[in-house]
């Protein structure tokens, strides 16, 4: 990947994927789920600013929170949109390692259905 682009990888012969999450320095404190092969390079790419179209350029620095690694590359893109998809308080449970929590969140979600 180019470091002046924000895009995805080809994910052709590769093994080792990862999916991060990056606590933003914006006002928010917002989070940001990416899909990678390798993380530290990503998130150091993510701060360098090399791409200004790029959701962390505007809310850098970003800090590393929480990485999850996968052999399968399918495996980690299904995760990366699950997590993009969740609530603030669901990701901030994801972060804490807290599963019981994550399940009282989605429980709750039901019931208010």
């Amino acid at each position: 990947m180019s470091p002046t682009k924000c895009r995805r990888l080809p994910f052709a012969n590769m093994r080792k994927m990862f999916v991060y999450i990056v606590e933003c320095s914006d006002k928010m404190k917002s989070y940001y789920t990416g899909v990678t092969s390798n993380y530290i390079e990503r998130v150091e790419q993510h701060n360098a600013g090399v791409n200004k179209d790029c959701y962390t350029y505007s809310r850098r620095p970003v800090t590393l929170k929480k990485v999850f690694e996968f052999d399968e590359p399918l495996q980690a893109i299904q995760f990366e949109k699950r997590i993009k998809g969740r609530s603030r308080k669901k990701k901030e449970a994801l972060i804490r390692g807290d599963i019981d929590e994550i399940i009282r969140l989605s429980n709750k979600k039901r019931d208010k259905n």
